[in-house]
Formats: structure tokens, C-alpha cells, sequence
């Protein structure tokens, strides 16, 4: 006689779906990252909130375990979540004093590590989110070429600099952002200020250059697309010719693939490039660095703020640097997203799925080729929530992931890969939900 597979179900936790609701009457969106929005992931079912977490474990409130099989903090926990290293680092020098009237010396002992790491810079300033330090380095850029116009490519915030692109047209944040962003709130003055052009197309910057009294090029070096025919040298080409400022924000691109920003491992030298989230393991902390002529201009301009001189993000980085460096943490990522990939890969053509992976390795993903993605990549959400991992459609590896993990994780994947299957023959995936679809996230030219 045939045994009938036992169903799946959910964890209970409604401590955590309860404080959702209530968060959502309390909070515009619930939350203060796009990205963490339980609608991103799993509407009504997603476990929102967690309790505690250490390595790539995640507890929430009502004492569920989870593994961490998706954004690990959104990129930003590379070490693993709360690293013992870097919180001892971080535990000492609160209890001397995180921030006093005198300045830390680790602001100046970060400088130095950060400038001999990327010898083409010569100062640094710092923030601690990568928004602001986007939004410092193009103050810096502007006040450096005395020119307002802007050519972008790529995701880089939330500041009005940006988000103005769609006071011109309501379009040009679809490919870097998410399609219909509302540019409500920013100046109608800013409209023609910030203009996008596409990633791997030099043609479509020069355009833009030669249409536009462009000062600054702000763009991400990399995402889940490399550079095609030396497209980043010739993005340095039209700056050098051009007078521009370029600036590589390196907030999601850093210190996963290198030491540093990936642009060192492509031999291109912005002016001033951005870093945060991974640099400190999870902890406040950003920092813009650049060639001295262009960023002494930060002197002619008045940025400045009592929380960029506290003292835990720039020894949260230097634990967290240091330790990337000893353990040489980029090779064990770009190993463990392999072999996630390659699971992905393998079980998709097992179960005569349609799937595209992307690289880097160490921000691997994948989409289902398929009309209903969206429902497809909430089902597979849904599924692996009820094994007990915290899943999407990203992977964003940290040292904290083992062997060990992936092959339990790849174990689940199989399972419900069959399942998805079977339901795309069949046509049920929507029956098969339960709760809503998933809102789509973010997308980039570089995807």
C-alpha cells in the first residue's frame, strides 16, 4: 500500500504576524526597508520579526527556528549573524564610550586600512547608510565639477538626487528601481537633473553626455551582469573626456567577491567610490572614498552629522575587515553560492523546471522562466518556510554558511521543485498558495 506524503505546514507564529498588522497602522509600509516588507516575501505568513539570531539561525518571536537561506540582512551580515569577533570588537568600545566630544581613532586607523586597500584613493569621509553616502558623494561630486546634471545607472537610494530622475519621466526609474516609483515629495526644480542610461551600453551614456551639461556618472560597477566589451573602461574614457566625476557605488558590490570594491578586481578606478552594508557586518556604517583633488571639494560644502562620529561603525568595520582578510572570506563565498547554483541548476533540469541563475556567486539567484513568476516564486517561498528556511529567490551568502547547510537546504529545494512541477503541468500553482502573491522587488539594469 502506498503512503501518502505527510503535508507541510506552517509554523505558528502569531506573535509575529499579529505586530505586522499593528506595525502597518503605525509605521507608512510597515517597516523602513522596501526590502524587508513581509509582502516582498510571503503576504500574511511571512514570520516578520525575529527574536534573536546567530550565524545563518534565525529565531522569531514565537521561538521558531529558522535557517537563512535568503537576504542574510539584505547583504549586510557577510560574516554571519552576530559575528563573535566583531562584537567583541564592538562590546569594548562600548563600554569605554561610543561617542564623546573628542573624536575615535578608529576613524582615523579605518581611513588608512580603507586607502590601502584601494591605493587609488587618498581620503575618506564617512556616513552610516548607504543612501546618505551616496547622497554625500554626489554633494561632493557636484560641488567638485560646480555642475547639477547627473548620469546614473543602477539602484543607489533613496535621496531626492535620484528619485528625480521620474519628475522628467515617470519611466526612468523602471530599469535601476521598480516600475511607477512616485516622485512625489521631490522638487519639481530637480526635473533634468538625473539622467539614466544603460548598463553595458556606452553608446546610451555618451548620448546622455553629449545631450546634457553632465557633471557626475554614478553608476554600480557590477550587479548580477559583468562588463561586456570593456564597457567600464570606456564609462572612465567618457568621464576622463568629459570632465566628469565618477563615482562607483559599491554598497551591494563590496567586499563579497574582494577585499574592497570589485572594481579593483576589474582594474577600473572611479573617482570616489561608496561602500557600506557589508563592511561592517551588519552594524551602522558607511564610507565614501575618493582622489584628494575631488574630494577636498567636501570642504566647500557643509556635510556634517553628530551620528558619522560614534564610534561603533568604524570599529564594527575594522573587526569586520580584518577577519575577511584573515579567513579570506570572498573564496568561501563564491564556494558556497557555487554549490547553491549548481543545486539550482541540477534540480531544475530534474524536475523539468525552467530556470535562469544568476551570478556573482556570492549574491547568486535564480527566476522561474515562466509568465507567473511572481506565483511561482511565492509557492516556492511558501514551501520552504514550512521547512524551516527562510527562502526567496536571492541567496546572499555569508562565511556563516557551511557545507552542511546547503546540502540540507538543496535537500528541501528538491522536494518542493518536485511539487512546483508538478503544479505548472498541472496548472495550480495560484490553488496551491496560501495567502497572497508576492509583491515584485527590485530591478536593475545590470539584472
Amino acid at each position: 500500500m502506498k503512503t501518502k506524503t505527510k503535508k507541510a505546514k506552517f509554523m505558528d507564529c502569531p506573535k509575529s504576524r499579529e505586530l505586522w498588522k499593528k506595525a502597518k497602522k503605525l509605521i507608512p509600509g510597515g517597516t523602513q526597508l522596501l526590502s524587508k516588507r513581509s509582502e516582498m516575501f510571503l503576504p500574511e505568513n511571512w514570520p516578520s520579526y525575529f527574536e534573536h539570531a546567530k550565524g545563518v539561525e534565525i529565531w522569531d518571536l514565537d521561538g521558531n527556528k529558522y535557517i537563512d537561506m535568503s537576504l542574510m540582512g539584505v547583504s549586510a551580515c557577510t560574516l554571519g549573524y552576530a559575528d563573535d569577533d566583531v562584537n567583541k570588537a564592538v562590546k569594548a568600545v562600548i563600554d569605554k564610550g561610543s561617542t564623546a566630544t573628542l573624536n575615535s581613532p578608529e576613524e582615523v586607523e579605518l581611513a588608512e586600512l580603507l586607502i590601502k586597500i584601494h591605493p587609488w584613493a587618498e581620503m575618506v569621509r564617512y556616513a552610516r547608510t548607504g543612501g546618505e553616502a551616496m547622497a554625500i558623494a554626489v554633494r561632493i561630486a557636484r560641488a567638485h565639477t560646480r555642475k547639477d546634471k547627473i548620469a546614473f545607472c543602477g539602484y543607489h537610494g533613496w535621496s531626492d538626487w535620484y528619485i528625480a530622475s521620474n519628475l522628467a519621466d515617470d519611466s526612468n526609474l523602471d530599469g535601476n528601481l521598480m516600475p511607477g516609483l512616485e516622485p512625489r515629495g521631490v522638487p519639481r526644480s530637480l526635473i533634468n537633473t538625473a539622467i539614466p542610461f544603460e548598463y553595458n551600453n556606452i553608446e546610451s551614456l555618451k548620448k546622455v553626455v553629449k545631450e546634457h551639461d553632465v557633471g557626475v556618472i554614478a553608476m554600480e560597477p557590477l550587479r548580477h551582469a559583468g562588463p561586456k566589451d570593456n564597457f567600464l573602461h570606456e564609462v572612465r574614457k567618457v568621464a576622463d573626456e568629459h570632465g566628469c566625476v565618477l563615482i562607483f557605488d559599491e554598497v551591494s558590490s563590496g567586499w563579497k567577491q574582494n577585499i574592497g570594491g570589485v572594481h579593483m578586481l576589474l582594474k577600473v578606478y572611479p573617482d570616489i567610490a561608496v561602500f557600506s552594508k557589508a563592511m561592517s557586518n551588519g552594524f551602522p556604517m558607511a564610507a565614501i572614498i575618493g582622489k584628494a583633488k575631488v574630494m577636498d571639494a567636501a570642504q566647500t560644502t557643509f556635510i556634517s552629522s553628530t551620528a558619522w562620529t560614534e564610534r561603533i561603525g568604524p570599529t564594527a568595520a575594522l573587526a569586520t575587515i580584518k577577519k575577511m582578510q584573515e579567513k579570506n572570506v570572498p573564496a568561501h563565498l563564491k564556494k558556497i553560492g557555487s554549490m547553491i547554483g549548481e543545486g539550482w541548476r541540477k534540480l531544475a533540469e530534474k524536475h523539468s523546471i525552467r530556470l535562469k541563475v544568476s551570478v556573482p556567486e556570492a549574491i547568486t539567484g535564480f527566476s522561474f522562466e515562466y509568465d507567473n513568476k511572481l506565483e511561482l516564486k511565492t509557492l516556492f517561498i511558501q514551501e520552504m518556510l514550512k521547512r524551516g528556511f527562510l527562502a526567496s529567490d536571492h541567496v546572499f551568502v555569508s562565511y556563516a554558511h557551511k557545507e552542511e547547510h546547503v546540502k540540507k537546504y538543496l535537500k528541501n529545494v528538491d522536494e518542493v521543485f518536485g511539487m512546483i512541477s508538478k503544479a505548472i503541468k498541472q496548472n495550480r500553482v495560484k490553488e496551491l498558495l496560501e495567502g497572497p502573491v508576492c509583491h515584485t522587488g527590485f530591478r536593475r539594469l545590470v539584472d
